[in-house]
């Protein structure tokens, strides 16, 4: 669970496979599927695990809010009816958490309840053995971008090479792990440096607007200032559709992470996917998942140097740290045997 989430969806193979993963049910009735609606997750209801008919049990994402005593609850009902439960550690510090202390005990019930663990890179892996003493398996992140959408990308970027360098910082809602005015200054200044460059900043609504029920004040008024004297194209808008999501990143030539913790990231794969260059802070096993430049930003740690050097070198470089086509199909048959292999594996 999350069924409808794209990482799981993309945990199939293309012709499909032995295994069937159960829609989300309808928070409103569960007893009918969500579609695109999974939130808050039934599955997680140690009322709905108790009774519902299932072979294995594998947790992705959607506890954020769930208390660690319910999340035990529910791993011992499993455990009651000797339902392999699995867990995927996607996270080991909650992006969402400016205190890490309740994803922590999340973590601790989770992980020790776990018949097995996997996680998305080597460095995750040996951080939950350091403190938990357990070794999952290490599956890469698949794809997030459909495939036939990839391919398009790959053929249009050549037509774009001399069309202006375009650097991207895309702020969302501003996430508990975002601190743009870290690193807004150095780059603003880094961008105006380069020759036919262009900064191009994001935000959603709530955070810009007068009336936004996340408004920042002071980011906003330094934003517009720097878009009305020309070093910078601020764009304000609502969460994006997938398609405009991925025609944004396809548009970029840089795309840049602020965050200042972390563990892995569906925005670098769906970039790379769209033969994007990433720019990613040193926190977290970001360069564990594939080719990306690095720049210092962890914790308190940011080098302004390091960022500027990143950015200068994507421009002069051009580095192509995209995935292709027929790896990321490649990719998806290797991820969808091992979850596969899993399952049977547990379910002995």
């Amino acid at each position: 669970m999350p069924a409808g989430h794209v990482y799981v969806r993309h945990l199939a193979p293309l012709g499909g496979d032995g295994v069937v993963r159960l829609p989300d049910p309808d928070p409103a009735n569960p007893d009918r599927p969500a579609g695109a609606t999974w939130w808050p997750p039934v599955m997680l209801d140690p009322e709905w695990a108790r009774t519902a008919d299932f072979d294995v049990f594998h947790l992705h994402f959607g506890f954020d809010a769930v208390r660690p005593e319910d999340l035990e609850k529910l791993t011992k009902v499993l455990r009651g009816r000797g339902k392999p439960f699995v867990f995927t550690v996607h996270d080991l510090r909650n992006p969402h958490h400016r205190d890490r202390a309740l994803h922590d005990e999340q973590l601790d019930v989770l992980v020790g309840a776990a018949d097995a663990l996997v996680t998305l890179t080597p460095g995750a892996a040996r951080e939950i053995e350091s403190r938990w003493g357990r070794a999952p398996l290490v599956v890469p992140h698949p794809h997030v971008v459909d495939l036939p959408t990839i391919s398009r990308a790959l053929e249009v970027r050549p037509r774009w090479r001399r069309r202006p360098f375009r650097v991207g910082l895309h702020l969302k809602s501003l996430r508990a792990n975002m601190d743009p005015m870290r690193i807004l200054p150095t780059l603003v200044e880094t961008v105006a440096d380069l020759d036919d460059a262009v900064l191009q900043v994001n935000c959603h609504r709530d955070v810009l607007d007068d009336d936004g029920a996340r408004r920042d004040a002071e980011l906003s008024a330094w934003l517009r200032r720097e878009a009305a004297a020309g070093r910078l194209e601020l764009e304000v808008h609502d969460y994006l559709s997938d398609e405009d999501l991925w025609g944004y990143l396809a548009s970029l030539d840089l795309s840049v992470l602020p965050y200042t913790f972390g563990t892995h990231s569906g925005w670098l794969e769906a970039c790379r996917d769209l033969q994007t260059t990433v720019l990613a802070p040193s926190c977290g096993y970001y360069a564990d998942q594939g080719p990306i430049l690095g720049y210092t930003n962890d914790g308190d740690d940011f080098d302004a140097a390091s960022l500027r050097d990143a950015v200068v070198r994507a421009h002069d470089e051009r580095p192509r740290y995209g995935a292709s086509v027929d790896e990321r199909t490649e990719q998806r048959r290797s991820v969808a045997r091992a979850h596969e292999d899993l399952y049977r594996e547990v379910s002995r």
